[in-house]
């Protein structure tokens, strides 16, 4: 949910207290989450694990966890951190920390129950109408993967994710995948 200060900043939210809240800004509206939970995170790894394991030695991209920050546009006004993410390597490198939206190959979130509204929505229409090619949620209470390729796409369950550059797509064997990683 936006909390209701006027206008936040990302120095004002680096001034925050450490209090295991997850802590966004999206044009200067903060929302707030509450600390991932054991099954969040474990999907989280199992699916960072995953992608870097199909990415390893590609040169097209790098898997990352949060937190780590990803912004837009007026970088003081807009921070978000994706569960999961792929940063598009270019010559073997990563872009400069932090990341742009368009350094993202993929990003992919772990929806809170809370606020699954967050994931699904505003997170999804920020990062595809900012260059982000492919979003997904990774929904482990439904055990389905959402996947969508642009502002228009309604979306389908992923079956596999061939970017540019890789050989073979990567096939997700989604009731094997939440079964070790929810297990």
């Amino acid at each position: 949910m936006p909390a209701t200060h006027a206008e936040w900043t990302v120095d004002m939210l680096d001034a925050l207290p450490d209090d295991g809240q997850r802590y966004e800004i999206i044009d200067g509206d903060l929302h707030v989450t509450p600390v991932p939970g054991e099954a969040h995170q474990d999907v989280v790894g199992d699916l960072y694990m995953l992608l870097r394991t199909y990415l390893r030695g590609s040169g097209v991209g790098r898997p990352m966890v949060s937190p780590s920050d990803v912004r837009r546009g007026d970088r003081r006004r807009n921070r978000v951190q994706p569960d999961v993410f792929v940063v598009r390597l270019v010559d073997g490198r990563r872009a400069p920390y932090p990341y742009e939206m368009s350094d993202l190959l993929l990003a992919v979130e772990v929806p809170s129950p809370s606020n699954p509204s967050y994931d699904y929505h505003t997170k999804r229409e920020l990062y595809l109408a900012n260059g982000v090619p492919e979003y997904w949620v990774l929904n482990a209470e439904a055990r389905n993967l959402s996947r969508w390729r642009g502002v228009a796409d309604p979306g389908e369950v992923l079956v596999e994710w061939h970017p540019d550059g890789m050989a073979a797509p990567l096939v997700i064997d989604l009731p094997a995948f939440f079964d070790e990683a929810v297990a």
